[in-house]
């Protein structure tokens, strides 16, 4: 079963929806209470400590003071909503402001012993008694003259914490639902801007694999998402453009093989029943070897160039030398002589004066000088000239094969250089051409990081220029 990358995401999100719940609404209730109670804990003892400083001169025997005292409190108590007392040392209740101020009689806390509250500033609890619920409870002692002289308490209900914890607590579920609603709308970005692209990747995927070479994957992105896509549909282009090279090449590769092979097995067979008397057999037996020839430069060829594009880099391993290519194009010139002189076409040499050194592989440059030769003598007609030519341009050596031959329609100009294609025009003149040579002739000049261009006019001729690298002035 496929799983997919989206469902586990939207899981994950779920699961941190709850965590954050789960997490505000417990450990961060008890986080804020906390810090509630130790913030007002704080704030009490400073309190406390400031009062007991103004009280620290006050003598429980003469009572003159305490009603002020007492209205003091009282304002205070209300303003800060907090109960406060000032206690004797053995725990009379002189002044409360939450009852009635009483000038004798006081009450008595059962218990007291300001030893036993703790050693910390503040505790949670009733009071030693004192109230029905829990509350937060601070008391710092009034001493004069290094004695002690009373106690002040302060409380707090922790009702007023909670609430206060409450509050905090709905801000902070606001900011995680806001933050939670940012993630989903990320998740619905991403939804829409990477799993659902990628969704169509896969189903791309999926055809071209199935051999949907047509289908193409519709992704507007211009990020890596679509250059994805763009890279996917470029491959099912050219492994659409394979298969029609690979049937287009059998069916040349068919052609080309049977009509040579129908040949000599018609008249092998011909031959063996005496349909063609023996006097006739050394014709056609040239026929034959003609045809046997062909085939044999059809299977060079083709091994050639399946040799030429075998590296992944697409290039052969080349032998480099240094050589005088003025005189590797007089050699190449010569050996068309005889093909030459019975047609009476003649081979104009224009070449730079003295040597021109350059780098590349000998037998290869040799080989595409042969087959842009070959190709000029095909078709150009008789008593026509053909222009072999060597010159410096830019920095490199630049070749020149000029005919004045039947030439190349513009529309076809693209397509020489295609394995086994023949022009029309061709197929009249050339009956022994593979359609292989301009192939070869391209992925040589490839191999060596150079360039070859095309031009050509119909019924005035064309012109074929490939560029070399300069080498140094010693030839090997």
């Amino acid at each position: 079963m496929r799983k997919s990358v989206y469902p586990r995401f939207l899981v994950v999100y779920g699961a941190i929806i709850l965590i954050s719940l789960f997490i505000v609404s417990t450990l961060g209730r008890t986080l804020t209470e906390n810090r509630l109670i130790a913030q007002d804990a704080r704030i009490l003892y400073t309190a406390g400590r400031e009062m007991a400083s103004g009280q620290a001169a006050l003598d429980f025997s003469d009572r003159t003071d305490i009603p002020a005292i007492y209205e003091a409190l009282c304002t205070l108590s209300t303003a800060e909503r907090i109960d406060i007392r000032i206690l004797s040392p053995s725990g009379y209740i002189i002044i409360d402001t939450t009852a009635p101020l009483r000038t004798d009689d006081y009450d008595r806390i059962e218990g007291f012993d300001y030893a036993a509250f703790g050693p910390g500033q503040y505790e949670i609890g009733s009071f030693f008694s004192q109230y029905d619920s829990d509350r937060l409870n601070v008391m710092v002692p009034i001493t004069h003259s290094m004695k002690t002289i009373g106690y002040i308490s302060l409380h707090r209900d922790l009702a007023d914490i909670t609430s206060r914890a409450d509050s905090q607590l709905r801000l902070m579920f606001l900011i995680v639902g806001i933050v939670l609603a940012l993630m989903g709308l990320m998740l619905m970005v991403l939804q829409t801007t990477v799993f659902s692209p990628l969704e169509k990747i896969k189903t791309g995927a999926r055809e071209i694999r199935a051999g949907h070479l047509d289908h193409r994957i519709s992704i507007p992105n211009e990020d890596e998402i679509g250059q994805v896509a763009d890279a996917l549909n470029t491959l099912a282009e050219e492994i659409r453009k394979t298969g029609e090279y690979q049937s287009t090449f059998i069916s040349n590769v068919s052609h080309d093989f049977r009509s040579p092979l129908t040949s000599i097995k018609g008249f092998t067979e011909a031959m063996l029943d005496g349909t063609i008397p023996p006097e006739k057999h050394d014709r056609y037996l040239q026929i034959i070897q003609n045809e046997a020839d062909r085939l044999e430069k059809l299977t060079r060829n083709t091994l050639s160039l399946e040799n030429l594009q075998r590296n992944p880099t697409g290039r052969s391993p080349l032998v480099y030398s240094t050589f005088d290519i003025n005189r590797v194009i007089k050699k190449t010139a010569a050996v068309f002589e005889g093909s030459c002189r019975p047609r009476k076409i003649t081979i104009s040499l224009i070449l730079m004066e003295g040597e021109l050194m350059v780098s590349a592989d000998k037998d290869k440059i040799q080989q595409v000088l042969y087959n842009l030769i070959d190709n000029a003598i095909k078709f150009s007609p008789d008593n026509a000239t053909i222009t072999l030519e060597s010159r410096l341009r830019h920095g490199k050596c630049e070749i020149s094969v000029a005919d004045e031959g039947i030439g190349i329609a513009p529309e076809n100009l693209n397509r020489i250089w295609d394995r086994f294609y023949k022009t029309d025009a061709s197929r009249g003149i050339d009956k022994k051409g593979t359609g292989l040579g301009l192939s070869i002739v391209r992925e040589i000049i490839k191999a060596h990081d150079q360039t070859i261009t095309v031009t050509s006019t119909e019924n005035v001729g064309s012109r074929f220029v490939f560029t070399l690298a300069l080498g140094r002035q010693t030839p090997d």
